[in-house]
Protein backbone atom coordinates (compact mmCIF):
# COMPACT_ATOMS: atom_id res chain seq x y z
CA UNK A 1 0.00 0.00 0.00
CA UNK A 2 2.94 2.58 0.75
CA UNK A 3 4.74 1.87 -2.35
CA UNK A 4 1.39 2.24 -4.05
CA UNK A 5 0.71 5.56 -2.28
CA UNK A 6 4.73 6.80 -3.28
CA UNK A 7 3.95 6.09 -6.74
CA UNK A 8 0.74 8.06 -6.96
CA UNK A 9 2.36 10.63 -5.55
CA UNK A 10 5.54 10.61 -8.46
CA UNK A 11 2.58 10.59 -11.14
CA UNK A 12 0.72 13.56 -9.41
CA UNK A 13 4.05 15.34 -8.28
CA UNK A 14 6.40 15.14 -12.09
CA UNK A 15 3.92 16.47 -14.42
CA UNK A 16 3.59 19.47 -11.77
CA UNK A 17 7.04 20.45 -12.17
CA UNK A 18 7.31 19.85 -16.06
CA UNK A 19 8.95 22.59 -17.61
CA UNK A 20 6.73 23.76 -20.83
CA UNK A 21 9.78 24.10 -23.58
CA UNK A 22 12.46 26.88 -22.72
CA UNK A 23 10.68 28.05 -19.49
CA UNK A 24 12.91 29.33 -16.63
CA UNK A 25 12.37 27.68 -13.48
CA UNK A 26 11.16 29.45 -10.46
CA UNK A 27 10.90 32.67 -12.12
CA UNK A 28 7.48 35.09 -13.08
CA UNK A 29 7.16 38.12 -15.22
CA UNK A 30 7.00 40.16 -12.02
CA UNK A 31 10.17 38.86 -10.89
CA UNK A 32 11.93 41.24 -13.77
CA UNK A 33 12.57 44.90 -13.36
CA UNK A 34 10.84 46.21 -16.83
CA UNK A 35 12.67 45.65 -19.82
CA UNK A 36 11.63 48.46 -21.40
CA UNK A 37 13.79 50.36 -18.63
CA UNK A 38 16.86 48.54 -19.58
CA UNK A 39 16.50 49.48 -23.20
CA UNK A 40 15.53 53.46 -23.13
CA UNK A 41 19.13 53.30 -21.16
CA UNK A 42 20.46 52.35 -24.43
CA UNK A 43 18.14 54.96 -26.44
CA UNK A 44 15.04 52.50 -27.48
CA UNK A 45 12.26 51.57 -26.65
CA UNK A 46 10.93 48.04 -26.84
CA UNK A 47 7.27 47.01 -27.95
CA UNK A 48 4.96 44.40 -28.19
CA UNK A 49 2.04 43.86 -30.21
CA UNK A 50 -2.07 42.92 -29.59
CA UNK A 51 -5.45 42.09 -31.54
CA UNK A 52 -9.17 43.16 -30.36
CA UNK A 53 -9.22 39.81 -28.95
CA UNK A 54 -6.49 40.11 -26.75
CA UNK A 55 -8.03 42.87 -24.68
CA UNK A 56 -9.80 40.13 -22.99
CA UNK A 57 -6.46 37.99 -21.98
CA UNK A 58 -5.11 39.53 -18.73
CA UNK A 59 -2.20 37.62 -18.68
CA UNK A 60 -1.22 38.61 -22.14
CA UNK A 61 -1.66 42.31 -20.75
CA UNK A 62 -0.09 41.96 -18.06
CA UNK A 63 3.18 41.32 -19.62
CA UNK A 64 2.46 43.82 -22.03
CA UNK A 65 1.90 46.67 -19.41
CA UNK A 66 5.57 45.47 -17.17
CA UNK A 67 7.92 45.04 -19.79
CA UNK A 68 7.01 47.05 -22.69
CA UNK A 69 6.46 51.05 -23.36
CA UNK A 70 5.33 50.46 -27.26
CA UNK A 71 2.75 48.60 -28.92
CA UNK A 72 1.18 47.86 -32.24
CA UNK A 73 -2.42 47.13 -33.12
CA UNK A 74 -1.55 43.93 -35.63
CA UNK A 75 -4.70 44.62 -37.81
CA UNK A 76 -7.01 47.28 -36.20
CA UNK A 77 -5.44 50.38 -37.89
CA UNK A 78 -5.19 49.27 -41.15
CA UNK A 79 -7.39 50.72 -43.50
CA UNK A 80 -9.23 47.05 -44.65
CA UNK A 81 -9.89 47.00 -40.88
CA UNK A 82 -11.10 50.68 -40.56
CA UNK A 83 -12.78 51.49 -43.75
CA UNK A 84 -16.73 51.00 -43.43
CA UNK A 85 -18.16 50.55 -46.63
CA UNK A 86 -22.46 51.07 -46.27
CA UNK A 87 -21.40 54.50 -44.73
CA UNK A 88 -19.01 55.36 -47.50
CA UNK A 89 -21.46 54.29 -50.05
CA UNK A 90 -23.62 56.65 -48.31
CA UNK A 91 -21.41 59.32 -47.79
CA UNK A 92 -22.82 63.26 -49.26
CA UNK A 93 -19.13 64.37 -50.30
CA UNK A 94 -18.20 60.87 -51.97
CA UNK A 95 -15.39 60.59 -49.05
CA UNK A 96 -14.54 57.20 -47.35
CA UNK A 97 -16.34 56.96 -43.91
CA UNK A 98 -14.32 54.83 -41.34
CA UNK A 99 -15.46 52.89 -38.23
CA UNK A 100 -13.02 53.20 -35.25
CA UNK A 101 -14.75 50.97 -32.96
CA UNK A 102 -12.33 48.60 -32.39
CA UNK A 103 -9.05 50.73 -32.78
CA UNK A 104 -10.74 53.31 -30.21
CA UNK A 105 -10.66 50.71 -27.29
CA UNK A 106 -7.29 49.67 -28.15
CA UNK A 107 -5.89 52.90 -28.31
CA UNK A 108 -7.39 53.74 -24.97
CA UNK A 109 -6.22 50.68 -23.31
CA UNK A 110 -2.69 51.28 -24.65
CA UNK A 111 -3.06 55.21 -23.32
CA UNK A 112 -4.32 53.95 -19.75
CA UNK A 113 -1.37 52.38 -19.34
CA UNK A 114 0.85 54.68 -20.56
CA UNK A 115 2.56 52.69 -23.60
CA UNK A 116 2.88 54.12 -26.99
CA UNK A 117 1.62 53.19 -29.90
CA UNK A 118 3.15 52.39 -33.56
CA UNK A 119 0.48 53.39 -35.96
CA UNK A 120 0.22 50.19 -38.31
CA UNK A 121 -0.51 51.09 -41.14
CA UNK A 122 -2.10 54.02 -43.86
CA UNK A 123 -1.36 52.26 -47.08
CA UNK A 124 -0.90 48.55 -47.58
CA UNK A 125 -1.84 46.90 -51.47
CA UNK A 126 -2.16 43.67 -49.42
CA UNK A 127 -6.08 42.18 -48.57
CA UNK A 128 -6.96 45.95 -49.20
CA UNK A 129 -10.64 46.62 -50.02
CA UNK A 130 -11.68 46.62 -53.92
CA UNK A 131 -14.57 48.42 -53.03
CA UNK A 132 -12.40 51.28 -52.06
CA UNK A 133 -10.91 51.83 -55.53
CA UNK A 134 -14.27 51.37 -57.60
CA UNK A 135 -17.22 54.38 -57.93
CA UNK A 136 -19.69 54.60 -55.38
CA UNK A 137 -17.46 51.72 -53.27
CA UNK A 138 -19.60 49.52 -54.94
CA UNK A 139 -17.89 45.86 -55.55
CA UNK A 140 -18.93 45.52 -58.86
CA UNK A 141 -18.55 49.63 -60.05
CA UNK A 142 -15.88 50.65 -62.54
CA UNK A 143 -12.97 51.90 -61.13
CA UNK A 144 -12.81 54.88 -60.04
CA UNK A 145 -10.44 57.73 -62.73
CA UNK A 146 -6.94 58.75 -61.08
CA UNK A 147 -7.97 62.20 -59.84
CA UNK A 148 -10.72 60.46 -57.57
CA UNK A 149 -8.12 58.21 -56.13
CA UNK A 150 -5.77 60.39 -55.10
CA UNK A 151 -8.50 62.54 -53.49
CA UNK A 152 -9.66 59.29 -51.30
CA UNK A 153 -6.00 58.54 -50.62
CA UNK A 154 -5.31 61.54 -49.28
CA UNK A 155 -9.02 62.07 -47.19
CA UNK A 156 -8.35 58.58 -45.72
CA UNK A 157 -5.10 59.33 -44.24
CA UNK A 158 -5.74 62.80 -43.44
CA UNK A 159 -9.23 61.77 -41.46
CA UNK A 160 -6.87 58.36 -39.69
CA UNK A 161 -3.72 60.73 -38.23
CA UNK A 162 -6.18 63.54 -37.36
CA UNK A 163 -8.33 61.22 -35.56
CA UNK A 164 -6.11 59.39 -33.18
CA UNK A 165 -4.30 62.59 -32.73
CA UNK A 166 -7.16 64.61 -31.73
CA UNK A 167 -8.48 61.67 -29.71
CA UNK A 168 -5.81 60.23 -28.14
CA UNK A 169 -3.00 63.01 -28.32
CA UNK A 170 0.76 62.19 -28.63
CA UNK A 171 0.01 58.44 -27.93
CA UNK A 172 0.16 57.02 -31.57
CA UNK A 173 4.16 58.65 -31.76
CA UNK A 174 4.42 57.30 -35.30
CA UNK A 175 2.82 55.66 -38.24
CA UNK A 176 3.88 53.23 -41.32
CA UNK A 177 2.80 55.51 -43.97
CA UNK A 178 3.02 52.66 -46.34
CA UNK A 179 3.98 48.80 -45.86
CA UNK A 180 5.50 46.57 -48.12
CA UNK A 181 5.28 48.16 -51.62
CA UNK A 182 8.71 46.76 -52.80
CA UNK A 183 9.06 43.53 -54.78
CA UNK A 184 10.52 40.38 -54.07
CA UNK A 185 11.06 38.85 -57.38
CA UNK A 186 11.97 40.02 -60.96
CA UNK A 187 8.31 39.73 -62.29
CA UNK A 188 6.85 41.82 -59.89
CA UNK A 189 8.54 45.30 -60.73
CA UNK A 190 9.46 47.45 -63.65
CA UNK A 191 13.24 45.95 -64.32
CA UNK A 192 13.81 49.80 -65.01
CA UNK A 193 12.21 51.09 -61.95
CA UNK A 194 15.16 50.86 -58.89
CA UNK A 195 12.52 51.27 -56.14
CA UNK A 196 11.58 47.83 -57.04
CA UNK A 197 8.00 48.88 -56.80
CA UNK A 198 5.47 46.12 -56.85
CA UNK A 199 3.49 45.72 -59.90
CA UNK A 200 1.79 42.99 -58.85
CA UNK A 201 1.19 40.55 -55.62
CA UNK A 202 1.00 36.72 -55.92
CA UNK A 203 -0.49 37.41 -59.53
CA UNK A 204 -2.51 40.38 -58.27
CA UNK A 205 -2.85 43.90 -59.43
CA UNK A 206 -1.37 46.71 -57.08
CA UNK A 207 -4.28 48.61 -56.65
CA UNK A 208 -2.61 51.67 -55.47
CA UNK A 209 -0.12 51.81 -58.09
CA UNK A 210 -2.72 51.15 -60.58
CA UNK A 211 -5.29 53.67 -59.70
CA UNK A 212 -3.55 56.29 -57.51
CA UNK A 213 -0.20 56.59 -59.60
CA UNK A 214 3.05 55.24 -60.17
CA UNK A 215 4.09 57.74 -57.26
CA UNK A 216 1.55 56.74 -54.60
CA UNK A 217 4.20 55.71 -52.26
CA UNK A 218 5.94 59.12 -52.09
CA UNK A 219 1.98 60.99 -52.81
CA UNK A 220 1.12 58.93 -49.40
CA UNK A 221 4.19 60.69 -47.46
CA UNK A 222 3.23 63.79 -48.87
CA UNK A 223 -0.06 63.46 -47.65
CA UNK A 224 1.16 62.15 -44.02
CA UNK A 225 3.76 64.82 -43.54
CA UNK A 226 1.14 68.11 -44.95
CA UNK A 227 -1.34 66.18 -42.02
CA UNK A 228 1.09 66.29 -39.06
CA UNK A 229 2.68 69.63 -39.97
CA UNK A 230 -0.96 70.74 -39.95
CA UNK A 231 -1.91 69.14 -36.35
CA UNK A 232 1.43 70.29 -35.46
CA UNK A 233 2.23 66.69 -33.96
CA UNK A 234 5.27 64.96 -32.83
CA UNK A 235 4.64 62.10 -34.84
CA UNK A 236 7.50 60.04 -37.47
CA UNK A 237 6.52 58.78 -40.26
CA UNK A 238 8.23 55.53 -41.34
CA UNK A 239 8.65 53.60 -44.34
CA UNK A 240 7.83 49.75 -43.45
CA UNK A 241 9.05 46.43 -45.03
CA UNK A 242 10.16 42.44 -44.49
CA UNK A 243 13.69 41.49 -45.50
CA UNK A 244 14.86 45.15 -45.71
CA UNK A 245 18.49 44.07 -43.56
CA UNK A 246 19.66 41.66 -46.96
CA UNK A 247 21.42 44.03 -49.29
CA UNK A 248 19.33 43.66 -52.09
CA UNK A 249 15.94 45.02 -50.91
CA UNK A 250 17.47 47.47 -48.98
CA UNK A 251 19.30 48.43 -51.65
CA UNK A 252 15.68 48.93 -53.63
CA UNK A 253 14.27 50.49 -50.52
CA UNK A 254 17.06 53.14 -50.07
CA UNK A 255 16.32 53.70 -53.58
CA UNK A 256 12.63 54.49 -52.83
CA UNK A 257 13.76 55.96 -49.91
CA UNK A 258 15.59 58.84 -52.13
CA UNK A 259 12.29 59.03 -54.39
CA UNK A 260 10.38 59.98 -51.42
CA UNK A 261 12.39 62.90 -50.44
CA UNK A 262 12.69 64.30 -53.63
CA UNK A 263 9.31 64.24 -54.28
CA UNK A 264 8.49 67.83 -53.27
CA UNK A 265 9.40 70.81 -52.20
CA UNK A 266 8.59 73.92 -49.81
CA UNK A 267 8.57 77.56 -50.56
CA UNK A 268 12.19 78.33 -50.48
CA UNK A 269 12.22 75.72 -53.60
CA UNK A 270 14.16 73.05 -51.35
CA UNK A 271 13.63 69.50 -50.72
CA UNK A 272 11.11 68.59 -47.97
CA UNK A 273 12.12 65.11 -45.97
CA UNK A 274 8.58 63.69 -46.19
CA UNK A 275 9.96 60.56 -44.86
CA UNK A 276 11.77 60.08 -41.18
CA UNK A 277 12.48 56.42 -40.43
CA UNK A 278 13.12 52.90 -41.91
CA UNK A 279 10.75 50.44 -40.19
CA UNK A 280 12.81 46.96 -41.01
CA UNK A 281 10.65 44.05 -40.15
CA UNK A 282 12.36 41.49 -38.33
CA UNK A 283 11.38 38.07 -38.94
CA UNK A 284 14.60 36.19 -38.86
CA UNK A 285 14.97 32.58 -39.74
CA UNK A 286 12.97 29.93 -42.19
CA UNK A 287 9.77 30.85 -43.17
CA UNK A 288 7.90 27.56 -42.11
CA UNK A 289 10.93 25.81 -41.63
CA UNK A 290 14.24 25.30 -39.11
CA UNK A 291 16.45 25.60 -41.94
CA UNK A 292 17.59 29.45 -42.14
CA UNK A 293 16.85 29.87 -38.41
CA UNK A 294 19.64 31.56 -35.76
CA UNK A 295 22.06 32.11 -38.55
CA UNK A 296 25.05 34.66 -37.38
CA UNK A 297 24.56 36.42 -40.86
CA UNK A 298 21.47 37.49 -39.90
CA UNK A 299 22.43 39.77 -37.05
CA UNK A 300 25.66 40.61 -39.11
CA UNK A 301 23.00 41.84 -42.17
CA UNK A 302 20.89 43.98 -39.43
CA UNK A 303 23.69 45.94 -38.00
CA UNK A 304 25.30 46.63 -40.97
CA UNK A 305 21.25 47.34 -42.61
CA UNK A 306 21.08 49.77 -38.99
CA UNK A 307 24.38 51.71 -40.02
CA UNK A 308 23.07 52.29 -43.64
CA UNK A 309 19.43 53.74 -43.16
CA UNK A 310 21.08 55.64 -40.30
CA UNK A 311 23.52 57.29 -43.19
CA UNK A 312 20.64 58.69 -44.73
CA UNK A 313 19.62 60.60 -42.28
CA UNK A 314 16.49 58.27 -40.56
CA UNK A 315 15.30 57.03 -37.33
CA UNK A 316 15.42 53.12 -37.52
CA UNK A 317 12.69 50.89 -36.14
CA UNK A 318 13.22 47.07 -36.08
CA UNK A 319 9.44 46.30 -36.67
CA UNK A 320 7.56 42.83 -36.26
CA UNK A 321 10.35 41.21 -34.94
CA UNK A 322 9.84 37.20 -34.45
CA UNK A 323 13.04 35.37 -33.65
CA UNK A 324 12.07 31.93 -35.31
CA UNK A 325 12.59 28.46 -33.99
CA UNK A 326 11.05 25.39 -34.83
CA UNK A 327 12.51 23.36 -32.71
CA UNK A 328 11.75 22.21 -29.70
CA UNK A 329 14.82 20.25 -28.49
CA UNK A 330 16.47 21.62 -25.36
CA UNK A 331 19.91 22.53 -27.22
CA UNK A 332 18.07 24.46 -30.00
CA UNK A 333 16.23 25.44 -27.25
CA UNK A 334 19.13 27.00 -25.63
CA UNK A 335 20.91 28.22 -29.17
CA UNK A 336 17.76 30.24 -29.48
CA UNK A 337 18.13 32.24 -26.01
CA UNK A 338 21.87 32.67 -26.95
CA UNK A 339 21.15 33.88 -30.51
CA UNK A 340 18.41 36.48 -28.91
CA UNK A 341 20.68 37.84 -26.20
CA UNK A 342 23.38 38.17 -29.43
CA UNK A 343 21.11 40.03 -31.12
CA UNK A 344 20.09 42.72 -28.70
CA UNK A 345 23.90 43.26 -27.93
CA UNK A 346 23.75 44.41 -31.75
CA UNK A 347 20.37 46.50 -31.41
CA UNK A 348 22.66 48.51 -27.81
CA UNK A 349 26.06 48.25 -30.06
CA UNK A 350 23.97 50.13 -32.60
CA UNK A 351 23.23 52.97 -30.36
CA UNK A 352 26.99 53.51 -28.98
CA UNK A 353 27.75 56.60 -30.54
CA UNK A 354 26.91 60.21 -30.46
CA UNK A 355 23.68 59.29 -32.57
CA UNK A 356 21.25 56.92 -31.74
CA UNK A 357 19.34 55.66 -35.05
CA UNK A 358 17.96 52.56 -33.38
CA UNK A 359 14.89 54.08 -31.57
CA UNK A 360 12.15 51.13 -31.12
CA UNK A 361 12.61 47.46 -31.14
CA UNK A 362 9.03 46.08 -31.87
CA UNK A 363 8.63 42.24 -30.93
CA UNK A 364 5.30 40.12 -32.93
CA UNK A 365 6.88 37.14 -31.70
CA UNK A 366 5.97 37.17 -27.89
CA UNK A 367 4.18 33.95 -27.41
CA UNK A 368 4.58 30.47 -28.10
CA UNK A 369 2.19 28.53 -29.89
CA UNK A 370 3.17 25.02 -30.84
CA UNK A 371 -0.55 24.10 -31.72
CA UNK A 372 -0.54 26.59 -34.53
CA UNK A 373 -1.07 25.70 -37.98
CA UNK A 374 -0.51 27.57 -41.57
CA UNK A 375 0.57 31.42 -41.36
CA UNK A 376 0.78 31.45 -37.83
CA UNK A 377 2.63 29.00 -37.34
CA UNK A 378 5.53 29.85 -40.48
CA UNK A 379 5.11 33.96 -39.50
CA UNK A 380 6.24 33.27 -35.65
CA UNK A 381 7.01 29.90 -35.35
CA UNK A 382 5.62 27.85 -32.62
CA UNK A 383 8.80 28.04 -30.13
CA UNK A 384 9.89 31.73 -31.18
CA UNK A 385 8.25 33.50 -28.09
CA UNK A 386 10.16 34.95 -25.27
CA UNK A 387 7.17 33.85 -23.20
CA UNK A 388 5.51 30.35 -23.04
CA UNK A 389 2.11 29.23 -24.15
CA UNK A 390 1.28 29.53 -20.78
CA UNK A 391 2.68 32.71 -20.30
CA UNK A 392 5.88 31.82 -18.56
CA UNK A 393 9.15 33.57 -18.85
CA UNK A 394 11.16 31.52 -20.81
CA UNK A 395 15.32 31.31 -21.45
CA UNK A 396 15.60 34.10 -23.91
CA UNK A 397 13.56 36.55 -21.98
CA UNK A 398 15.83 35.78 -19.45
CA UNK A 399 18.65 36.43 -21.65
CA UNK A 400 18.02 39.02 -23.24
CA UNK A 401 17.52 40.91 -19.41
CA UNK A 402 20.40 39.76 -18.43
CA UNK A 403 22.16 41.39 -21.76
CA UNK A 404 20.36 44.79 -21.26
CA UNK A 405 21.35 44.53 -17.79
CA UNK A 406 25.11 44.99 -18.01
CA UNK A 407 26.45 48.16 -17.04
CA UNK A 408 23.27 49.02 -15.33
Amino acid sequence: MKKFLCILLAMILVPLSCLAVGEVDGKKMEDYSPLYALTNAHGFKVGGCFSLNQLKDSRYLDFMKLHFDSITCTNETKAYSLLDQKASQAAQDGMPVMNYWAADQMIQWARDNNIKVRGHVLVWDAYMSDWFFREGYKNDGAYADQETMRARTRYYIEQVVTHFEEKFPGTVYCWDVVNEAIGDNANEWDAKDARHLRTIRSGVDNLFKTYVGDDYVEFAFLCAKDTVEKLGADITLFYNDYNMFFPEKRDAALALIDSINTYAKDENGEYRKLIDGAGMQGYIGGYGVQEGCLEDSHIENIAAAIRIYAEKGLEVHVTEMAVRNFDKKAETVALHADYYARLFKTFKQANEGDVKPLTCVAVWGIQDNPYARGYTYNLNSPYGGLITEKYRVKTCFDAVHAEMSQGH
